[in-house]
């Protein structure tokens, strides 16, 4: 009979832990943020901007399905002394709670990471409400505020517009990176190693971008374009890169997964197109009289995707040269690259950490001024091997055809 009330009781203890509803939120309540953005004011305080989804403008309706006319977004801009002062303050402004676990873009001016991003980072990864694994890009040339106020077609919200764009041009192109919160931070606490951030820009007219008529023309008056990389030092952006040597970077960091590279066969004016489909590369270091050396190899396997002279690809010893040329080409570009990224004393590659976790004891010698003397003197070899796997669904090029 006892073992029945010891049961009776543990059954009813438990319940007390099932039961309650203390920290529910209705969504009627919430006001459900996609994106953040930060700027710094002349007068040292922080402005907040808060891009919160109109539900009703992006759901489809019951009846048809189709979307409603109405804006997806509203923007709300709040100033604070600190990050958590503006935060709060948006209260002030939204008749429902401000929710930030769906944001998953966080902007900020390019004013602002100039003068540094310690703060930002600090409140973002305390706060249990906010997602570290939120993407960060830099406001290239503009404001944070004015990026999150502009309205896109195609993508009705403008941060997935953003996440997504930068997601595939890092792998139709090798240009940009999607970098999350949780990867800044990273590298801006581990020894010999720099953050490096996509950066997004305002291409027309950014005043009537904000406008529902931006959405109602074939051609938009102003609309989002991935910029270039951000590469900072002690937290401070110091450059922008683009082109070619923004992707230097990528293949370092064997963030290259599909790329076109041009090659010049022989006096030809008119470039053969090698479309990489395939890139990896591997960091090493190793002693050389006591001093490290960067071993990066690269690894690049592709086909040719373009080929408008005359030239025979059928034979295999002129493959064998075009893998040659595209070898010397992507080299050209990685190693301009590293030369540029010496010059500014920001080791954005991560050579450092590499010589970290394979000469600890080496490392403690350079550790304190490796920016500004190790790592502009470090020697860096570059090796790459390329490889041809196919030329696409004909053989010869028209022009050589037409010749023969």
């Amino acid at each position: 009979m006892k073992k029945k009330w010891w049961h009776l009781l543990l059954i009813l203890g438990c319940l007390t832990f099932l039961a309650g509803c203390w920290d529910k939120r209705e969504l009627t309540d919430l006001a459900i943020v996609n994106a953040v953005g930060v700027d710094k004011l002349e007068n040292g305080k922080f402005r907040n901007t808060f891009q919160i989804i109109n539900p009703g403008n992006v759901a489809g309706n019951q009846q048809g399905g189709a979307q409603t006319s109405g804006i997806p977004i509203t923007v709300y801009t709040v100033s604070g002394r600190n990050m958590l002062d503006a935060a709060r303050l948006g209260s002030k402004n939204v008749s429902r709670q401000i929710y930030y676990a769906h944001a998953n873009l966080v902007v900020i001016g390019e004013d602002l990471a100039r003068e540094g991003l310690m703060q930002l980072f600090d409140v973002m990864e305390r706060d249990p409400q906010f997602r570290t694994t939120s993407s960060i890009v830099i406001a290239e040339n503009s404001t944070a505020e004015d990026l999150l106020k502009m309205l896109t077609p195609i993508d009705k919200l403008p941060a997935n517009k953003i996440t997504k764009t930068l997601k595939f041009t890092e792998k139709a192109l090798g240009e940009n990176m999607d970098v999350s919160v949780d990867d800044v931070i990273r590298d801006m606490v581990s020894p010999g190693k720099e953050p490096i951030i996509s950066g997004f820009k305002i291409v027309g007219n950014s005043e009537e971008g904000k406008g529902q008529a931006n959405l109602q023309t074939t051609e938009a008056a102003a609309r989002l374009q991935a910029g270039g990389m951000a590469i900072f030092k002690e937290g401070k952006l110091t450059r922008w890169l683009h082109g070619k040597n923004a992707r230097g970077v990528l293949w370092v960091q064997n963030k290259v997964q599909q790329t076109p590279v041009n090659i010049y066969w022989k006096n030809n004016k008119k470039p053969l197109a090698f479309f990489v489909i395939r890139g990896k590369s591997i960091i090493k270091s190793k002693l050389e009289k006591n001093k490290p050396v960067i071993k990066v190899h690269i690894e690049a396997e592709g086909d040719i995707r373009e080929a408008d002279i005359q030239i025979d690809l059928t034979n295999p010893n002129i493959i064998f040269q075009l893998e040659k040329l595209a070898e010397k080409e992507i080299k050209k570009e990685i190693m301009a690259t590293i030369k540029v990224i010496q010059k500014e004393k920001t080791d954005v590659f991560g050579f450092g950490d590499v010589i970290h976790r394979t000469s600890p004891k080496v490392w403690k010698q350079l550790k304190n001024d490796w920016n500004d003397v190790g790592f502009p003197e470090l020697k860096v070899d570059v090796d790459v091997d390329a490889f041809i796997r196919r030329t696409g669904l004909r053989n010869n090029p028209y022009i050589t055809e037409v010749n023969n």
